[in-house]
C-alpha cells in the first residue's frame, strides 16, 4: 500500500512560513530536527511530521496514513509515537485496530513499510532497543509484546507475550527498555506498581516479572539516561499540588530491579503524567498537565534527583501539556498540548533552564504521542 503523502510546500503556505526557509529543511531530511505526532483519528490514523522553522517554531512538512484506526480519544500513556534509537524508523500505535506501523525514515518523506498486530488489545505504548520492539495493550488483560524489527518489518518473537501485575486492570501507561537493553520496565497507574522483566539473549522475557511498588501514586510517564537511571512521574490522582517524581536505579546483577533512589520528590504541581530526560543526562522535564507547567529537576550521577524549578516553562492556561520530548542535540524541547491543541517549543539553555519559542496550533483534537530527533 503507497501511503497518501502532503508536499512539504502545502504545509508551508498553510503556516506562512516563508519559502526562502524551505531549501535548508529540505536538506536536513527526516533523520534531523523533526518533530513526530500522531493523529489518532478513528477514522483513520496518521503520523504527523513537523520541522523547526528557523524562528524556533514548528511547521507541518507531511501527514501519512498508518494503515490503522486510531483511539479517537486519549490514550492516558507515554510512548504512542517513538523513534528507534538508530534514527531510522518511527513506531506509531494504533489502538483502535489494535496493530502498531513502522515507517522508515530514509527520504524526504516517512515510508510505511509495514502495519502488524499487536499482540493485544489496545497497543497504547511503544519502545525499541536493538532492533527489538516491545508493545504495550492495555486491553482485556493488559500484556506486552515483543518483536524483531528487520529494515521496518516487525515480526513476532516467541515467549515475549507476558502479563503484568495483574490480569486486567492495572491502567499501565508506558514500556520502555532501560538504556542497556536487559530488562523492559512498565508503570501501572492503578496499581501504583513497576512491572519489569529481564530480557533473554533471543528477545523474549524470563517468564517471572519483578513487581515494584512505586513510592508516589499513580505512576505515569518515564525515561531513562545514559547512566540507566530510571525518572518516573507520579500524578498522585491529580490533586491538585501533590505530584511527584521518583528515581530508581538499575544494577547489573539484577538487570530487572528497580532500586529506588530519590523517593516521591514533590514538584507542587498538578497531574505530573510525563517525562523526558536531555542526552547528557542531567536535566529531566515532567509536564503537569493540571496546572499548564513543566517542571525541571537535576539529576545527580548517581540516579538521585532535586528539583530545580517547579515551573520552568509554562504552556498555556488551560493547556494541559502532555507528550514531551527533547530534540538529539540537547537543545529543544517540544510539548503536546491536549486541550489546545498546540505544540510548545522551548529552547534548553546551558543551564537547563528554558526559554519559549513560538507555539505552533492546528493539532487534531485526537493526538497523541511525541517524538524529536
Amino acid at each position: 500500500m503507497t501511503p497518501i503523502r502532503r508536499r512539504p510546500i502545502l504545509a508551508a503556505l498553510a503556516l506562512a512560513v516563508s519559502a526562502a526557509a524551505l531549501p535548508s529543511l529540505a536538506h536536513a531530511g527526516l533523520r534531523s530536527g523533526m518533530v513526530f505526532t500522531s493523529s489518532n483519528d478513528a477514522a483513520g490514523n496518521e503520523l504527523l511530521v513537523y520541522a523547526r522553522s528557523p524562528e524556533g517554531g514548528l511547521m507541518m512538512t507531511a501527514h501519512v496514513p498508518t494503515a490503522g484506526l486510531g483511539s479517537g480519544a486519549g490514550l492516558g500513556s507515554q510512548g504512542a509515537v517513538t523513534l528507534s534509537r538508530d534514527g531510522r524508523h518511527v513506531f506509531v500505535v494504533n489502538a483502535q485496530s489494535n496493530t502498531v506501523s513502522t515507517f522508515a525514515l530514509d527520504g524526504d518523506e516517512p515510508r510505511l513499510v509495514s502495519t502488524v498486530d499487536s499482540g493485544g488489545l489496545h497497543p497504547i505504548s511503544v519502545s525499541e532497543h536493538g532492533g527489538l520492539v516491545y508493545v504495550l495493550n492495555d486491553g482485556g488483560e493488559d500484556n506486552v509484546a515483543g518483536f524483531r524489527n528487520r529494515h521496518g518489518m516487525l515480526s513476532p518473537v516467541a515467549g515475549s507475550v507476558r502479563g503484568l501485575s495483574a490480569a486486567g486492570g492495572v491502567g499501565p501507561a508506558q514500556v520502555g527498555f532501560t538504556t542497556d537493553g536487559d530488562a523492559i520496565v512498565v508503570t501501572e497507574k492503578a496499581t501504583a506498581k513497576l512491572t519489569s522483566y529481564r530480557v533473554n539473549l533471543d528477545g523474549s522475557l524470563r517468564a517471572t516479572p519483578v513487581i515494584t511498588a512505586s513510592p508516589g501514586l499513580t505512576p505515569f510517564g518515564f525515561a531513562f539516561n545514559s547512566r540507566n537511571r530510571l525518572v518516573v512521574s507520579e500524578a498522585q490522582g491529580g490533586g491538585v499540588g501533590a505530584s511527584t517524581v521518583s528515581s530508581y536505579r538499575f544494577d547489573n546483577h539484577a538487570p530487572e530491579m528497580p532500586v529506588v533512589v530519590s523517593a516521591a520528590v514533590p514538584d507542587t504541581q498538578s497531574a505530573a503524567c510525563w517525562v523526558a530526560i536531555t542526552p547528557n543526562g542531567r536535566w529531566a522535564y515532567v509536564t503537569n498537565a493540571g496546572s499548564s507547567s513543566v517542571s525541571r529537576y537535576r539529576i545527580a550521577p548517581d540516579g538521585g534527583i532535586t528539583l530545580a524549578e517547579a515551573a520552568a516553562g509554562m504552556t498555556g492556561e488551560g493547556s494541559s501539556p502532555a507528550d514531551v520530548a527533547t530534540s538529539a542535540d540537547g537543545r529543544n524541547l517540544y510539548v503536546r498540548n491536549g486541550r489546545t491543541y498546540t505544540l510548545s517549543s522551548f529552547a534548553i539553555k546551558a543551564d537547563g533552564s528554558l526559554a519559549e519559542r513560538p507555539v505552533t496550533t492546528g493539532l487534531p483534537t485526537t493526538a497523541v504521542g511525541i517524538a524529536a530527533n
